[in-house]
């Protein structure tokens, strides 16, 4: 899994986004899920997301991972502040250090591009989630704007085609699996249910 473009981390890490993605893209991401207690985003990039969720809920406990050494250290002083609610760690989100169902909700939000092998990442977030959790989020579409957009990152994305992430969240066996492509046809807004029956991984 390939570090972070300098110019995506700029990007990502610059206050009209971080204020963008807290107040705006995260409920939008979110699409009205309950949390729950104890969420694990993964790729969280400057942890903008992680700390309005420790914002807006007081006993939620965020597992905040990214795989740019950099963006962890970014992520780890925007939820210093919450203590012990926050953890903070350097992770490949097609490897996940964390047990079999942990968590009640793992967000993913622009992130699954950047994963080479982005059905690895998702099926590790399948596993680690607890039967009735949630994984949702959203990511850009393979599209002419999206690989220009990209193009200083070269091999470094692969960008799922329409249809190829309800594919593989079938796979996994998720249910109430809903995706939506929106900002037309560029994005996909996803989220799926483990469910309540399932074993752990």
């Amino acid at each position: 899994m390939p570090e972070m473009h300098a110019a995506a981390r700029s990007f990502c890490t610059g206050r009209a986004y971080r204020a963008l993605a807290g107040r705006w893209m995260l409920p939008w991401a979110l699409q009205g899920l309950d949390p729950g207690d104890h969420v694990l985003e993964i790729g969280a990039g400057s942890g903008a997301m992680a700390a309005q969720l420790l914002r807006a809920h007081p006993r939620l406990r965020v597992a905040v991972t990214d795989y740019d050494p950099g963006m962890v250290a970014t992520a780890a002083r925007s939820v210093a502040g919450f203590g012990d609610r926050a953890s903070v760690q350097e992770a490949d989100a097609g490897a996940l250090p964390f047990a079999d169902g942990s968590f009640d909700l793992v967000l993913s939000c622009a992130m699954l591009h950047h994963v080479l092998h982005w059905e690895n990442a998702l099926g590790e977030a399948a596993r680690v989630l607890r039967p009735g959790g949630y994984l949702a989020g959203y990511d850009v579409l393979d599209s002419p704007p999206m690989r220009l957009l990209h193009l200083a990152e070269g091999g470094q994305v692969r960008m799922m085609r329409a249809g190829q992430l309800d594919v593989e969240l079938r796979r996994l066996q998720l249910t109430e699996i809903r995706v939506r492509r929106s900002a037309a046809g560029l994005v996909a807004r996803f989220s799926a249910r483990k469910h309540p029956g399932a074993c752990h991984g």
